[in-house]
């Protein structure tokens, strides 16, 4: 798209949404209703968002929903975007944000591969392991431990685009991967996958609902922020 397109669709984004404002506003009656398009990742989408949506959909059965699913971030204004869920830092001056809450970050692989290439002791022995690179990276990876911090950088021997994608191949055993505690919860309760240096934290990744800027966010928007912020807290 153009930025004279670009810039066109943003002004008719900022007239619908409050037109739809004013609507919600005239209604009374806190009823949402009208398409509500959601970007977000592979692994939120499926871990925390989908199970959560059939409660927010049943309080509002006029609503649609638009699912755009995608472990790169989404241009919200070019691809109208009403609402994107982001874990980390947001570099979107065309945004605007809410935190939600955050996840933890661990360092997974399986039974079959630790028992193969031997259980790592401390972050320095990555250096020797076969690392599987998700959307999430491996530069600056950072682990503390009894007040003592440790930051490396490892290069991945399988990258992977997608994350569901980078779990799956730990779980087949292809090396070691870094993912949130929600991408991976299923996978460390059958035990297909443990925990790599579980004396060693990795920290936590902030998740923030982000909305375009310029223009109210929908009423819709918002409300499903909050419904997730309080599923958030219940993953703790």
């Amino acid at each position: 798209m153009t930025e004279a397109g670009a810039e066109y669709l943003g002004r008719v984004e900022t007239a619908l949404a409050a037109l739809d404002e004013a609507e919600h506003a005239a209604r009374g009656t806190g009823e949402l209703r009208g398409v509500l398009r959601i970007a977000a990742s592979s692994s939120f989408t499926e871990h925390a968002l989908i199970p959560r949506l059939d409660e927010f959909l049943q309080r509002n059965p006029k609503l649609r929903m638009v699912l755009l699913v995608n472990d790169h971030r989404q241009a919200l204004v070019t691809e109208g975007v009403d609402i994107a869920f982001r874990f980390g830092s947001l570099d979107d001056s065309a945004t605007t944000a809410r935190r939600l809450g955050s996840v933890e970050r661990v360092l997974v692989g399986s039974p079959a591969h630790l028992r193969r290439v031997g259980r790592l002791k401390a972050p320095a022995d990555l250096k020797s392991h076969a690392i599987i690179e998700g959307p999430i990276g491996t530069d600056g990876w950072t682990f503390e431990k009894d007040g003592r911090r440790v930051s490396l950088r490892v290069e991945g021997r399988l990258v992977v685009s997608a994350n569901e994608s980078a779990v799956a191949a730990a779980v087949a055993g292809l090396g070691i991967v870094s993912t949130s505690i929600i991408a991976s919860r299923k996978e460390l309760a059958n035990r297909s996958l443990v925990r790599v240096l579980p004396d060693w934290r990795m920290g936590f990744v902030d998740v923030h609902a982000v909305f375009p800027s310029g223009r109210a966010a929908k009423a819709a928007a918002r409300a499903l922020a909050e419904h997730m912020a309080e599923a958030l807290a219940l993953l703790k």
